[in-house]
């Protein structure tokens, strides 16, 4: 890096803090307080040791704070704890490090979310919705099939089958049912997800 690097301009992001852009696309978060004492301005130069002091300093202890703190409140795949970090307008290199932080702790585990999220939803939710779920969240495929194969060997139960039945039960079906009938009810179900074949279940 130069020894300075020119402020193109300082944009508000509310009423405490802003967002420092410098000529080389570099941009980063400050409290206003921080701006005023570092005597940051536009159009001027920031100087290498104020640079450093962001850089090596305040930023990395600051992303390390607000991850420990994003996962106090609830827990977080990798990717939804980097993306809320990018939604704080921290510099990628400033993020990568708090996401290596609290790897190191094991604060961040894809399969053990995964698993949770497969044991709160698979009493309202098919499989394929609830791995679309997972993927959007950031979940790989392959963790995401591990921790199901975790979960039925916990379980030793086809928890698509019992969702399905119980709306089968809720809609008073029958397989006397007109076959025109019987379609839209599989059509529903295909939309929300269930492969499950309503004509091989018994309610008895």
């Amino acid at each position: 890096m130069q020894m300075k690097m020119l402020v193109q301009r300082i944009e508000e992001i509310n009423k405490s803090r802003q967002t420092v852009y410098l000529d080389d696309g570099t941009a980063f978060p400050l409290y206003k307080g921080e701006v005023r004492s570092f005597k940051i301005k536009e159009g001027e130069y920031l100087p290498k040791e104020i640079y450093d002091k962001i850089f090596l300093e305040i930023l990395p202890k600051r992303a390390k704070v607000r991850a420990l703190n994003l996962l106090k409140i609830k827990p977080y795949t990798e990717k939804g704890l980097t993306d809320k970090l990018n939604e704080g307008g921290y510099p990628q290199e400033i993020v990568i490090q708090a996401i290596d932080y609290v790897n190191s702790f094991h604060y961040l585990d894809d399969r053990q979310y995964a698993l949770d999220f497969i044991n709160t939803y698979s009493d309202r939710r098919s499989r394929m919705r609830i791995t679309q779920d997972l993927i959007n969240k950031g979940v790989s495929k392959n963790i995401i099939s591990e921790a199901f194969d975790i979960y039925f060997e916990e379980n030793n139960s086809n928890f698509e089958l019992e969702q399905v039945k119980k709306i089968l039960i809720k809609k008073n079906y029958s397989s006397e049912w007109p076959f025109e009938e019987k379609q839209k009810l599989k059509a529903s179900l295909y939309r929300k997800g269930y492969t499950v074949d309503i004509d091989r279940i018994s309610l008895d």
